[in-house]
Parts: structure tokens; sequence; C-alpha cells
């Protein structure tokens, strides 16, 4: 096995990962390098695929305050957003947008050379920065990997997935064992910090608008190290994500759609949001998706309709370049015809939980993007919030390396050397295991018992067939490849969020219990760690 040490090593490479490779190598003293890695190729990951765009209060746009933002995130969040968590992100958000525009990256503006800003569904005003009309993630995310391939300081492990986090017996994290899905080589690297950007879990799901990638590997990696996680059973699930199937992910119709005019409508063009929320499509997501899942389920149809026909065909096109684009390779004009669309696992609420700095329980852990749970989003995003958070957590973490000294570990105790030990064995012999077979089981397990609406009997069939699917998958720690480490990911993080949403007994935000509809009235975080094997309920 090979053996490298690095004073930083950033697991992930979205907008969260990137950004904060940048700011670090930047600023923070790094005498034995920085490190990103990267299980698929630079550029691919689940912010590319965010195209609303991204909030940014900016002291430019009179009509909007940190004030305002903070309010419609705290109301969209369902009693769990933490208000020094939202205070903080909001107040930075002018900062790190202009410092994003040093690194390259580009908003869309208007004639006179002003941001252009929209609104999206829970907003009290436009504030939402876009970039190429359509494709703010892949945008902002193409130019921080231009400034990452071109920084020679930054070193970058393509088709590398992380498989332990080195943690001592004092739990304090020292590196990290990785496996080069090409070579198929172990490699340890020992580092003082290591950032988990790992992105999301959407591919636990039958229908979902996240990549391949979102499998919950810096999830599975943390709650194994013993690190706490919180609110693990908030999934949000948006409501518009093109109903045609054909990929390995649904194309998401973004809700700027219905920011700029559109409606929801049923096969007939009748208008339905008025029987769910007075602000109709722009009520919170949970509702939306709610509503259109309703729908669906009472006239026994696949899908309902967004109705973007009423919007000025030209700023259609201009506005939304890659939707439309999308469409009509399906055969849909968005400038005539209705675009079928139906709910799919979209976002992850829950996560490592973290401080503002991206510190976890465990020393030397950090986490930032979805992965982490900083308290912003609680129970329900607010639409546009994700990119920013990936953004002023990434920043953060970067100003906090600053203060710190970061020196590579120079003994391991028998803890890390036993960790180590497992996956410099001599190669075991091990029978080929079907691993799409598999997937598609778990994913269709999440989707029916696990999804929209719960209930106490749904969750425990997800249990029973959840255990039945793991006595097909024999891993217990070495895997063949990349495949299986990812499944066996997957494995863990359904685990915990079926636990956790049977011990929430209460509806609320994206958590909807058909046997509990109501919401209590003390708001309470989940909180859970594999030391403990328990869930405990704070404050």
């Amino acid at each position: 096995m090979k053996y490298s040490k690095y004073s930083t090593v950033i697991i992930g490479s979205g907008v969260a990962g990137l950004y904060a490779a940048l700011k670090t190598e930047q600023q923070v003293e790094l005498p034995d390098g920085l490190l990103l890695i990267t299980k698929s190729k630079l550029g691919e990951s689940n912010s590319r695929y965010a195209q609303g765009g991204m909030v940014a209060v900016m002291k430019e746009n009179k009509a909007d305050s940190t004030a305002s933002h903070i309010s419609d995130t705290i109301k969209a969040g369902a009693g769990l957003s933490d208000f020094n968590a939202v205070k903080f992100i909001s107040e930075h958000s002018d900062a790190v947008v202009k410092d994003l525009l040093k690194f390259g990256v580009e908003f869309d503006r208007d004639e006179n050379n002003n941001l252009c800003f929209t609104r999206e569904a829970a907003h009290s005003v436009r504030r939402i920065l876009h970039s190429g009309g359509d494709a703010t993630g892949k945008m902002i995310e193409q130019a921080l990997c231009k400034k990452v391939a071109e920084n020679e300081n930054i070193e970058v492990y393509e088709e590398t997935v992380a498989v332990e986090l080195l943690v001592n017996s004092k739990s304090e994290c020292k590196g990290v064992v990785v496996f080069n899905d090409i070579t198929q080589e172990y490699e340890t690297i020992y580092s003082p910090c290591i950032i988990l950007a790992t992105g999301g879990i959407g591919q636990l799901y039958k229908y979902t608008t996240n990549p391949a990638g979102a499998t919950g590997d810096g999830l599975a990696l943390a709650y194994n190290a013993g690190a706490v996680m919180q609110d693990m059973e908030f999934v949000q699930f948006h409501p518009t994500a093109l109903a045609i199937d054909g990929e390995e992910n649904r194309f998401l119709i973004s809700e700027a759609v219905r920011g700029e005019g559109a409606k929801l409508v049923d096969a007939d063009g009748i208008e339905f949001m008025h029987k769910y929320h007075e602000k109709r499509e722009l009520a919170p997501r949970d509702i939306v998706t709610r509503a259109n899942f309703n729908e669906m389920l009472e006239h026994n149809m696949p899908n309902v309709y967004l109705n973007a026909t009423c919007i000025n065909s030209e700023m259609l096109a201009k506005r939304f370049p890659n939707i439309s684009k999308k469409c009509l390779e399906n055969g849909i004009d968005i400038a005539h015809d209705f675009i079928p669309v139906a709910p799919a696992a979209h976002y992850y609420m829950g996560g490592i939980k973290t401080d503002m700095k991206g510190a976890t329980s465990i020393k030397g852990l950090f986490a930032i993007g979805e992965v982490a749970s900083t308290g912003l989003h609680g129970g329900n995003r607010l639409a546009s919030n994700s990119l920013l958070e990936c953004v002023v957590c990434a920043y953060s973490v970067a100003e906090y390396l600053k203060s710190i000294e970061l020196k590579t570990p120079k003994q391991i105790d028998e803890e890390i050397k036993s960790i180590i030990d497992k996956y410099n064995d001599e190669d075991l012999i091990l029978d080929d295991i079907d691993v799409p077979a598999l997937k598609k089981k778990l994913q269709e397990i999440m989707w029916d018992y696990v999804g929209i609406l719960r209930s106490e009997k749904s969750l425990m069939t997800a249990v029973s067939k959840l255990e039945e699917l793991k006595s097909e998958f024999p891993r217990k720690a070495k895997c063949l490849n990349r495949d299986e480490y990812e499944f066996k990911n997957m494995l863990l993080v359904a685990g915990l969020i079926i636990n956790c949403a049977l011990k929430r007994k209460e509806s609320r935000g994206a958590h909807y219990r058909l046997d509990y509809l109501n919401t209590d009235e003390e708001c309470v975080h989940s909180c859970l760690t594999k030391k403990d094997g328990e869930l405990d309920f704070v404050k």
C-alpha cells in the first residue's frame, strides 16, 4: 500500500469542495500541500445540476435585506432552522458572491450590466442570482474547476473513493484510506485536516434529480468514524422533475419556471394549487410536492403538468435555454406544450452535524455543503439556499484553517493501525455481486416506503426489506470496486434515514407521517452516533 501526507485533504469536487480548495490554497499555510479527491472526473457532481440559481442578499438589491431572507428561510424550515446559522450565512452572502466573481464566476446581468435577480417559491422578494439562464450550478462549477486545474498547488485524485477515515482512540481524525478504481490500489493518506464535501443521497431513491454519484458516501464515512449525525429523516423531494425515464436520474424543471409564472395543472389544463396553499405554485417545496403527489394518486396518473405557455416565448427561451432544449429533445415545446412533471428526491437536509466553521464532533474532521447539517435548512430547504450554503461554509472553513497549525501526524495508535491493516491484507477471493440489481431494489424500497408519505407500517416494511437486502450483500469492510463501496454506503445511510423517520412521530417539513399528521409544539433535532446506537432528540 502507498502512503502519503497532506496538510489538508478535501473529499468531493462539487462547488463546496472546489471553492474550499481554492480559498484554502490562497490563504492557508500548507507545508505538505493540498489534495482534492473526487470519485469521478473533476467537474461531475450534484452542484452542476443546480439550475435555478443561488440566493444572494446583495447590497445593491435595495428591495432585499438579510432580515427578510432570514425570515423566509426560517418560515420554510418548519421550525428546525438554527437562527444563528441562517443569520451567519445570509450576512456573508454579499462578500462571498463578490469573491466568486474574482475566481471567474459570472452571473447573468441586464443591459445595464446590473446583476439579474429572480424569485422562487417561498421567497418574499427577487433575490436569486442565476448564470447561463438556467445552468447556475454548472457555470459556477466550470469556473471553479478551471481555476483548480490551473492551480499547481492543488493536487487532484480522480476516480478515487474514500473508504474509511483514520480516527484514533481519542476521536481525532488523522487521515483517510482511499481506493483508486482504475488501478485497484489502496492508499493511506495522513492529514491533520479532512474536509468532506461529498454531496447528497438522491441515488437512494427510484426517482431523483441527482447524478449517479449521489450515494451518501460522506455520511457513511462520518457515521462509521463516530461523528454526530443530525436530522437524518429529512429528505427533500422536488415537486417538478421531468417525468420521462431512460437515464440514471430525472431532469430537473427548475422552481424558477414557476417563479416566472408557470402554473401546475392536470391533463385537462385545470389548475389545482389553490386547493393546497394560498401561495399556490410559490408555496414551500414540501407542500407543492405533496400536492403534486396527491393529484397523481387521486387520478391514478404518473405525473401532473407544468404550464409555461403563459410566459412570453422569447423570455422563456432566453431565461430557460437548457430546460427548453431538454424538453425539445423529448418532443415538448415548452412555449406551446404542457411539461409532464412529478416529484423526485432532490436534496438532503440531514447530515453530519457541524458548526459554521464546518467542524464536526471529531477533531480534524470538517464537513461542508449538502453532506453537512448546519441548521440552515431545518426541515425544508428554501429554494436556492443550497449553493449559498456551499460557498459560505467553504469560505468559512478556509478562514478558520488560517488560525491553526496544520501538522501532519507523525505517530499513529493501534486504532488507526487496525484500520489500515484491513486494507493491507492479502486480497480476498470475493464473488462478484450484481450491484446494479441490488441498487435497483434499494431504490424501490426507499421510494415506496420511505418517500413523500410515511407511516409506521411503511417504515417497518422498509426495515424488513432492507434486512433482506443486506443478506444479499455480504461485504463488511473491503470491497472489489467503487460500485460496491457506493452500495455499502447506500445501505448504511438508508438504514439511518429509516431509523430516524420511525423515531420522529410528527409531521414536520419534508418529513410527513400519515399516522402523525400534527406538528409537535416542541421543536427538536434528532441526533445519533454509531457509539450510542440510539437517537437523541435535542432542542
